[in-house]
């Protein structure tokens, strides 16, 4: 069974910065695709950042040249650096895995960013 767990959000102001981790049950090295999403309220969810088993990334467009994804095979964790954060930053965030054709989800930790 597949897990994903995240951890590392909380409240931060605006300009600050957050890691988001998510720890994967299992090789990370079995993903094709891994990735961080977050969902504000009243809002849909959207893709943060993307890496594949290769280490190609794309990020969505809202937070290009502030964050950053990465993945490290040693520990199983895809990490999310997040820097000069945003009110609109704020959102559950997700971590997000696709393996053979199937989709994983990890439960979400909260970032809220106020003063």
């Amino acid at each position: 069974q597949v897990q994903l767990a995240e951890s590392g959000g909380g409240l931060v102001q605006p300009g600050g910065s957050l890691r988001l981790s998510c720890a994967v049950s299992g090789s990370i090295g079995s993903f094709s695709t891994m990735a961080w999403y977050r969902q504000a309220p009243g809002k849909e969810r959207e893709l943060v950042a993307r890496i594949t088993r290769i280490g190609s990334t794309n990020y969505g467009d809202s937070v290009k040249g502030r964050f950053t994804i990465s993945r490290h095979n040693a520990r199983n964790t895809v990490d999310l650096q997040m820097n000069s954060l945003k009110h609109e930053d704020t959102a559950v965030y997700r971590c997000y895995a696709s393996m053979y054709g199937s989709d994983y989800w990890g439960q979400g930790t909260q970032v809220t960013v106020s003063s």
